[in-house]
Formats: C-alpha cells, sequence, structure tokens
C-alpha cells in the first residue's frame, strides 16, 4: 500500500501549491493528496484566465521531484446550504477541480455532500446530493476522475442527515449506482463514532480512498495515529480484508495545533503572540515523524510500497 499525505499539512503557511509539494516531499512523501479544500479570490487555479498554464506548472514540478498525486480533495462547498448562489458555487468549484485532477492525472478526488440542519429526511438527502454530483458528472462527462463522497460524525454535523456508518455509505453509493462516484473512509470522523471494522466491510469495493487521521474521540482533531484513541491496527485489518488498493493518505494537518481553529482556538493572551502558532520548522519536523510513523504502520503488516 502506498503512504499519501494532503500538501493541506503546510497550508495555513501561506506557501504556494509547488512550495506546499516541496515541503511534503521533504519528509519523505511520494505520494500526494492535492488539497484544493481552501479556495481565496486569488486562487490562480479557479479564479485565473491561464489556471490550466498554473496547473501544468504543478504537474512539471512534480514530475520533475519523482513525485505522483494519487489523491485531490475538492473545495469546501455545501450543495444544499440556504446561501444564495452556493449550489452554482458548488458546482462550478468541483467541475474546475475535476478538470485539474484530469490534467494532474489524479484519479479520485474527495468531495463533501451538502448539508442542511433542516434537511432531516434520509430520501430527500439522498436525492439532493445524488443531483449535485450527477450534475459535476453530466458537465465533465470526458473526464476520469472518480468523485467520492465521505462519512463525518455527529460532533461536526449533530442536527440532520448525513453519512455517520459504513452502511450509510454504502447505501447511499447504490443509490446514486454510477461508475464515478464511491467512498472515502474518514478514521478520525468514524473514531468520534465508534465504527471502523465492521463499516469498512460494509463499504466493501466501494472503498475508493481513506482520510487516515486520529483523534481523542471527542472531536475531529486531524493528528497523527498513536496520538488518540484510534485502533489502528482494526483500520489497516478492514482495509486487508476487503482487498484494498488505494493509498493510505494521511489527513493529520492539525497534527500541530494552529491559533485560529475550527474545533476550538487556543487561549489568547493579549501580552504576547510569540508562540500563538507552531512555526513552519516544527511542521516540517511533525511531517517527517508523520511519515516515519505510517511506513512503520504499513511495514508492520507487510503491505508498504515504495
Amino acid at each position: 500500500m502506498k503512504l499519501a499525505t494532503t500538501t493541506g499539512d503546510f497550508g495555513r503557511y501561506n506557501l504556494s501549491y509547488i512550495g506546499c509539494i516541496d515541503r511534503v516531499a521533504k519528509a519523505g512523501f511520494k505520494y500526494l493528496d492535492l488539497s484544493l479544500y481552501t479556495v481565496k479570490k486569488d486562487n490562480p487555479l479557479f479564479y485565473n484566465d491561464n489556471w490550466q498554464d498554473e496547473v501544468l506548472k504543478i504537474k512539471a514540478h512534480a514530475k520533475s521531484r519523482g513525485l505522483t498525486f494519487v489523491q485531490c480533495h475538492s473545495p469546501s462547498t455545501n450543495n444544499l446550504s440556504d446561501n444564495e448562489n452556493s449550489y452554482e458555487d458548488a458546482v462550478f468549484k468541483t467541475v474546475r477541480a475535476t478538470r485539474i485532477c484530469d490534467i494532474l492525472e489524479i484519479p479520485n478526488m474527495v468531495v463533501h455532500a451538502g448539508y442542511n440542519e433542516k434537511i432531516t429526511d434520509r430520501e430527500i438527502w439522498f436525492a439532493e446530493n445524488k443531483k449535485f454530483y450527477l450534475d459535476v458528472i453530466s458537465a465533465t462527462p470526458e473526464s476520469k476522475v472518480n468523485i467520492l463522497f465521505e462519512n463525518t460524525t455527529k460532533k461536526n454535523m449533530p442536527v440532520g442527515m448525513y453519512l455517520f456508518s459504513g452502511k450509510d455509505m454504502r447505501d447511499f453509493a447504490d443509490f446514486v449506482n454510477h461508475p464515478r462516484i464511491h467512498c472515502c473512509w474518514d478514521t478520525g470522523h468514524a473514531n468520534c463514532e465508534g465504527n471502523q471494522y465492521d463499516d469498512i466491510i460494509n463499504m466493501g469495493d466501494e472503498l475508493y480512498a481513506v482520510h487516515f487521521n486520529d483523534n481523542s474521540g471527542r472531536g475531529d482533531e486531524h493528528i497523527i495515529p498513536f496520538m488518540g484513541t484510534m485502533n489502528s491496527d482494526e483500520v489497516i485489518s478492514a482495509l486487508i480484508d476487503i482487498g484494498f488498493r488505494g493509498p493510505l493518505t494521511f489527513e493529520c494537518d492539525s497534527a500541530l495545533r494552529p491559533y485560529d481553529y475550527w474545533q476550538g482556538d487556543r487561549k489568547r493572551f493579549t501580552r504576547s503572540t510569540l508562540l500563538s502558532d507552531p512555526p513552519l520548522e516544527l511542521q516540517q519536523e511533525i511531517e517527517s515523524f508523520m511519515y516515519k510513523a505510517g511506513e512503520y504502520i504499513l511495514k508492520a503488516y507487510n503491505i508498504f510500497e515504495e
């Protein structure tokens, strides 16, 4: 099994996409998950007439360093939001991300399903999200990119309908029933719900990608395995038992917690902020540790691929 991580590990340091790629590679990773999660108004891949040229620069740079993109996370959108133009925004960004993946030859892209606290009916949620995914597919008929939806935890979405279990995931995949739409399992979300092995088994051959991260079980923390309560043996055993052929992709971008954090900000001290955020040098060190942890996990089961 190949070992990958997200370029989002360095996303908060105001580096370019190429700068993030170089930092991940410096830690030892050869396989990359391109994070497009945060799209600002000056993003050259989304708001630039020459966006294709920018993508080709990224592709050439990765190739020159012997790096391979194996996965992508699409921009943060919500097709079920009540906000004006949210659906159109979700379609635009997801379609553009799909075309970026095609250029970079990325096979799988994770795209969050929509969420609305007022939608509690399972059938309505299924139907509305199916429409969104199929609208993206119909806008990119020539694409070979698989679009993967993801489980979450009630710690993140306590009200309303979403996908919390492997059975939910498999049911939705079967409901959509399209050859380009499949599952991504987030182990951190699952750890909060207390489910892993049986749920991975339930997804079976519909599981195309993994977000591998840990937490205390009290919230979605995106930390490195062995730093929380997740049982990695359970996860790896399940992946082996279903014949999972994808990469083991870390999503541990908060292993060093930033100052402003969506799960809770660091306490403020107005007199000084010298230690408010972990510096780039420390992030580089923990990135190297994360690679070693992943290598250890895969080698323990004799499934590590160079």
